[in-house]
């Protein structure tokens, strides 16, 4: 069965070293779109951090879409939301109190600001800022909003510090949340219904379409609930094992246009 829709990751998968879009890639998505084949961002950032690269991919409109938040939204790329898992202010106020009992920087995403409760702000913040294109917002716990939507909470620090600080999160937080490991300075906490495998599974019955219909283009943990999903799963090059492990077919790394190489070799061929 022929692939028709093609979901691709965004840092370390569609984009280079340098955060762009190699002209092979470009090319290769224009190739699938000629043939009809639906092409679907799926990240971590909110659709402020994908629009500049849909707009390069020349992907727009009511009709074509993105999962965002790593699955806690899916959209059209026009901004409709199709759906949406948030956490609520207890959630927020319960993670941000783990964060410091485990002092470890934290903040939380809207769908169009980063809230900190660290006057430290940290430079991973910053950089997801930037990233993203949102704003940064410092609110102490007791200032956030009740009826604000909290997209994701995200513990963010030095790899080496996140690290000591996984293995102490307790088993009622990884019960009640989905947590997963974006980046090793990131790692996200969102609600149990949200992952990029779930909204892309929502999405691909929306459109009629099967597993076996898709492709999901992936290198890092919160990729690998896709890879899973997908008959036709890809790690990249530079992917995680795990990404590796369970995915059906291994492209070449994000710096070799891996994801060009995948489409023209599994979704075109």
């Amino acid at each position: 069965m022929s692939v028709k829709l093609i979901a691709i990751d965004m840092d370390g998968t569609l984009l280079n070293e340098h955060s762009e879009l190699n002209p092979a890639t470009i090319d290769a998505v224009q190739a699938a779109r000629d043939q009809g084949i639906k092409v679907v961002i799926c990240t971590g950032r909110p659709l402020s951090g994908v629009s500049p690269f849909l707009k390069q991919l020349h992907i727009s409109g009511d009709d074509e879409y993105a999962i965002t938040f790593n699955g806690s939204m899916a959209q059209t790329t026009s901004g409709r939301i199709i759906t949406s898992h948030t956490l609520t202010h207890a959630d927020y106020i319960d993670i941000e109190a783990l964060s410091r009992k485990l002092n470890i920087h934290c903040h939380v995403e809207s769908e169009d600001h980063i809230y900190t409760a660290n006057r430290n702000i940290s430079p991973y913040t910053v950089g997801e800022s930037a990233l993203v294109n949102m704003p940064i917002r410092y609110r102490a716990p007791g200032d956030m909003r009740v009826d604000m939507p909290v997209v994701k909470c995200m513990f963010i620090d030095q790899p080496e510090l996140l690290a000591t600080a996984i293995t102490q999160i307790p088993k009622a937080f990884r019960d009640k949340y989905y947590i997963v490991q974006s980046a090793p300075y990131f790692l996200e906490f969102m609600n149990p219904q949200a992952s990029k495998g779930a909204a892309l599974k929502d999405l691909a019955e929306r459109l009629k379409l099967t597993p076996a219909e898709v492709m999901a283009i992936g290198d890092q943990g919160n990729d690998l609930s896709m890879l899973k999903y997908a008959t036709n799963s890809v790690a990249m090059g530079n992917a995680i094992p795990q990404a590796k492990q369970l995915a059906k077919y291994e492209t070449k790394t994000n710096i070799e246009d891996g994801v060009a190489h995948a489409i023209r070799t599994w979704a075109l061929a």
